[in-house]
């Protein structure tokens, strides 16, 4: 029970950064991005093929996937950054499908279907199962405290201050001197460096990847945790995340008591139970559990 538990809250670190990098785009500078499922496998397949191939050790690897998706990021958004709302849902949800089918048929680069499997990880195979597992917590952890504290220093920053105009406003941002495009880049750029950095962690922590593992559910309960911890909130992101992790695992313990439930039915159920809290959540707590709180900025 203790290596289980240990293992959901190394995954709920991966949710904790996906939703810290939603947070950044979303919610300080009004982005809507719902292809966070494709940078997030961006990010796994450059640090598996720079450390599975190419041999580079796991925190290359990890520099790789952050420098890399950034970049992409980056491109993404001068593309995109003068869209607004439904259309840029839309196309950074079929960037999502993009990278997946790229994964799934590019067979001489990402092996397909089958996956990348051997990723190496931090000692595994020197040490127990457990202590692996225990370790990784341990670096999963590490990297969220990282990038908790840039990004809780980047929103009480001036810099900062210029995202939450652009969200509010952009035309004002613009007209009080703001070059709004370059700020949008900078931050779609971070935002997806640090996706790439949760899907190189996902990676080496599972020692597998495919395609299919990277599915648009992902970017569903990412939403879900952001929105129900509080968006604009980086605390908030964290703690939805780990509230979403463990409440889907905890579905699994009250649909098995359950009697004559299908396999389906157990399945459909467990996801009626997380969209009912979400919207408990938001009609007790419209703000999510922890609301953005703007920072005073002093006289």
């Amino acid at each position: 029970m203790q290596n289980y538990l240990v293992a959901m809250a190394v995954f709920a670190c991966f949710y904790a950064l996906l939703a810290l990098g939603l947070n950044l785009v979303w919610g300080m500078a009004g982005m809507i991005n719902l292809g966070l499922v494709g940078f997030f496998a961006f990010g796994a397949y450059v640090s598996a093929l720079a450390t599975r191939r190419g041999g580079v050790p796991i925190v290359a690897g990890l520099v790789l996937a952050l420098a890399l998706t950034a970049v992409v990021g980056a491109v993404m958004a001068m593309i995109t950054a003068r869209l607004r709302g439904d259309y840029l849902a839309i196309i950074t949800l079929g960037f999502s499908e993009v990278v997946r089918l790229v994964a799934s048929n590019e067979i001489w680069l990402t092996n397909g279907t089958d996956g990348i499997s051997g990723i190496p990880g931090p000692w595994r195979g020197r040490v127990t199962p457990e202590t692996f597992n225990l370790v990784f917590l341990g670096v999963a952890a590490l990297v969220v405290a990282l990038v908790l504290a840039v990004l809780q220093r980047v929103r009480h920053s001036p810099y900062g201050r210029v995202l939450r105009a652009i969200r509010d406003d952009d035309q004002v941002a613009a007209v009080a001197g703001k070059h709004v495009i370059r700020f949008k880049v900078e931050a779609f750029a971070l935002s997806a460096g640090v996706l790439g950095v949760a899907g190189a962690l996902w990676g080496h922590y599972t020692s597998y990847i495919a395609p299919d593992v990277f599915v648009p559910l992902i970017t569903i309960y990412v939403v879900l945790a952001l929105t129900a911890g509080g968006t604009g909130n980086n605390w908030g992101a964290v703690l939805g995340a780990f509230l979403v992790v463990f409440f889907m695992e905890g579905t699994r313990f009250v649909t098995g008591a359950v009697p004559g439930l299908q396999a389906v039915q157990v399945a459909a159920l467990r996801e009626a139970l997380i969209g009912v809290s979400l919207l408990v959540i938001l009609r007790l707590r419209p703000s999510g559990l922890l609301p953005e709180r703007l920072p005073r900025v002093a006289s």
